[in-house]
């Protein structure tokens, strides 16, 4: 990402035609930027197209909310070939989960020790910026969601960090 001030960087017009399926893309996302959060209105998320106006999201949200990494998404591309997200047309069944280790507690902000939590539930995450060590982490279905969520609000409950769930499925929810 760059500076808050130059906004997200934009990607070139898309020099093939529509329809080549199979072809990565930069699909972005537009939204209301929260109070005392991140100063953007736009993130874009990495996606494979999938026709010539949907595409399935490859890389997991750091601001948008309620996608998943596995969704299939809806876009149309404007006049400079920017592929805007017009909404969700399939469920993946993962979950997005954000984590923001605390400074001062027993974590630090260390994002190595939110990755080594975590990793027992086979979940790996990205990293936003060094300066800003928020995590986030794509939850597939079939994990142990449960113990997920127990460990997750242990470690708030012991000042290990914030969490949120950004996109949670029936199956979250019940466990």
């Amino acid at each position: 990402m760059s500076s808050p001030d130059a906004g997200p960087p934009r990607p070139p017009r898309d020099e093939r035609p529509p329809d080549d399926t199979g072809r990565r893309i930069k699909v972005w996302f537009r939204f209301v930027p929260r109070e005392d959060w991140l100063p953007y209105d736009t993130e874009g998320l990495w996606a494979t197209r999938l026709s010539a106006d949907t595409a399935r999201v490859d890389n997991v949200p750091f601001l948008q909310d309620g996608v998943a990494e596995g969704e299939t998404v809806r876009f149309t591309t404007d006049a400079d070939g920017v592929h805007w997200a017009e909404g969700r047309v399939a469920d993946s069944g993962n979950c997005t989960v954000r984590v923001l280790p605390l400074p001062d507690g027993p974590l630090g902000r260390d994002a190595r020790a939110v990755h080594a939590r975590l990793a027992p539930f086979g979940l790996g995450g990205e990293v936003f910026s060094a300066e800003f060590p928020l995590v986030a982490f794509t939850v597939p279905g079939g994990a142990d969601l449960r113990a997920i969520k127990e460990l997750l609000v242990r470690g708030q409950d012991e000042g290990w960090w914030h969490f949120e769930v950004s996109c949670s499925t029936e199956a979250w929810r019940a466990a």
